[in-house]
């Protein structure tokens, strides 16, 4: 039974998340430019025709249709199957590492871990509509879990530490280093994590910054000392391999 139980769950888990990546596409899309989400229907960008069920199968569609709009031709966004492939691949590494609920809930957290990411770095924001559901959601999974003492801490102690960091840089270097999104995204990851598992998720992401800095140099990109950063990204990173693994033992 038990047994049973966890295919269950890594089934649900796999199947719901090419629907899932679609919705994340449209989000990723709508959200910066301010449109709606949920109520708006979906369209062909180019030739604005609405799309019906056949076109938003998630990942069939766009390769039944060859990656065009079955009326005009236009290329569909990549983006869409991308991330209809992601966010099951996403779901799969997590019901492999934690094959239970708890593997699902992972699934949970990198689905959304995933938005907040590509918004950062394709826009160097962090909404609080987002980040704002992932505290909640992971001080729900603690309290379910009997933790929620540990996680609250965890969420405050991750908004406040980044918050002063971000006002003694500003202080220091009269401009601003860290955006106000990246308070907010290490809270997510004290809530869902636990207070002890902060400086894993600090040190993941700086470690994932500064290689991600490396390879920019030596491809001949190299970064200016003043380029933003979506942090973002990396802090996400840390949050997800922290919440599957744990904390790092470096004792």
């Amino acid at each position: 039974m038990p047994m049973q139980a966890d295919l269950s769950w890594l089934v649900a888990a796999v199947l719901l998340g090419p629907f899932v990546g679609s919705f994340l596409g449209l989000m990723s899309l709508r959200l910066p430019e301010g449109k709606p989400v949920a109520l708006a229907r979906s369209a062909c960008p180019a030739c604005a025709r609405p799309l019906g069920p056949i076109d938003l199968v998630p990942i069939l569609s766009f390769a039944g249709l060859r990656g065009r709009c079955r009326t005009c031709g236009a290329p569909i966004p990549r983006r869409y199957l991308a991330l209809e492939l992601a966010c099951p691949a996403l779901a799969l590494w997590s019901m492999l590492a934690q094959p239970s609920a708890e593997g699902f809930l992972g699934a949970l957290l990198a689905w959304q871990l995933l938005l907040l990411a590509l918004l950062d770095a394709e826009h160097f924001w962090l909404p609080r509509m987002l980040t704002l559901p992932l505290i909640v959601s992971g001080l729900a999974v603690a309290a379910a879990q009997g933790v929620l003492a540990s996680h609250l801490l965890g969420a405050g102690l991750g908004f406040a530490g980044l918050s002063l960091l971000a006002l003694a840089y500003r202080s220091f270097r009269g401009r601003e280093g860290l955006g106000g999104g990246d308070a907010w995204l290490l809270a997510g990851g004290g809530a869902w994590c636990g207070a002890i598992a902060l400086p894993s998720i600090l040190l993941i992401g700086a470690a994932s910054g500064l290689v991600f800095v490396l390879v920019q140099r030596l491809r001949g990109r190299a970064t200016a000392a003043d380029q933003p950063l979506p942090f973002g990204v990396f802090l996400a990173a840390g949050v997800w391999l922290t919440w599957l693994y744990g904390p790092l033992g470096l004792a």
